[in-house]
């Protein structure tokens, strides 16, 4: 199955097999205000038989596919949520959703079904909106793309209590146009690690875990604004590798589970390939090593509170 939203405010379903194809209508709605309603970003569950998404008009949903039916929808950010995700492979109890609010929110399936229509947690760090969230997989660790130009590392463990949520600083701006300001480290950055070579302006720009059979998921990999993919070591902050050759925005990456290629997509038209190891190698060959960020920058990442990551 593939599933497709748009802010013509209809939701469908396809499946694809044997060179034929179904295509069928599953949610249809508009927003409250008549304007248009749209689901940024969905999800599969892992059986396949729920969606979750988030919408503009700043709720997570959840459908039965099956049924085709509803079976919540809660109020649960202050702006668009661009950012849906399950936490752990295997386990759809534990959702987390970003927005351009600039919080990231862990959701409860239990507490949810048992009517707590509250987060569990939210976790503060980002100066600007959420435009991408992914797990590592294992129902701990997460990282968020930001636009305030960085990625972040979090600890689900590590999560502030919902109802101090007020009291959270948060900017925004419109990133379409300018990637805008840098405003430092956030007050309460309760985040493990930040990562902040790379640009996020203009759309939402997606970042991963490396691949474990092949990496350990010891890298973290980002498309970029300034047509590059950047890859840098999860514990030290460093860029390890910086993939250059796209001439505009690198909105998405993604690498091979089992081989040494990666494929980005951008906005000069083009999907490019790269072979890590040698990109890398010429990294190094150019530089003398890989980038080492400054005592400044690793004040901020605040790389000693990632030690329990091991």
């Amino acid at each position: 199955f593939t599933i497709t939203c748009s802010s013509s405010t209809y939701f469908h379903t396809s499946l694809s097999h044997d060179q034929s194809s179904h295509h069928s209508f599953l949610i249809s709605r508009c927003s409250n205000d008549g304007g248009h309603w749209c689901l940024f970003s969905v999800k599969f569950s892992s059986d396949s038989n729920e969606i979750l998404g988030g919408s503009n008009d700043a709720q997570i949903h959840l459908y039965d596919l099956n049924r085709r039916e509803l079976i919540f929808q809660i109020p649960a950010h202050q702006n668009d949520i661009n950012t849906v995700a399950y936490a752990e492979e295997g386990n759809n109890n534990i959702m987390i959703s970003g927005s351009d609010d600039s919080l990231c929110k862990v959701w409860d399936r239990r507490q949810i079904d048992s009517g707590k229509h509250q987060a569990s947690g939210v976790l503060v760090g980002h100066t600007s909106g959420i435009t991408h969230i992914s797990p590592k997989g294992d129902g701990r660790y997460f990282i968020s793309n930001g636009k305030d130009k960085c990625t972040k590392l979090w600890d689900i463990r590590k999560m502030s209590d919902p109802r101090l949520e007020d009291s959270f600083s948060r900017r925004s701006h419109d990133y379409r146009f300018s990637a805008g300001p840098m405003y430092g480290v956030h007050p309460n950055d309760n985040s493990l690690m930040t990562y902040s070579d790379h640009s996020v302006s203009k759309t939402l720009i997606r970042c991963y875990f490396s691949p474990a059979a092949t990496t350990g998921q010891k890298y973290i990999y980002t498309g970029s604004s300034d047509g590059n993919v950047y890859i840098y070591d999860i514990l030290t902050g460093a860029t390890v590798a910086c993939l250059e050759g796209h001439e505009s925005v690198v909105r998405d990456v993604s690498w091979h589970p089992y081989e040494d290629l990666l494929l980005s997509t951008s906005w000069d038209g083009s999907i490019r390939k790269w072979r890590y190891g040698e990109a890398k190698s010429r990294d190094r060959a150019a530089s003398g090593s890989a980038s080492t960020p400054s005592a400044e920058d690793l004040l901020m990442r605040r790389a000693i509170r990632i030690l329990d990551f091991m």
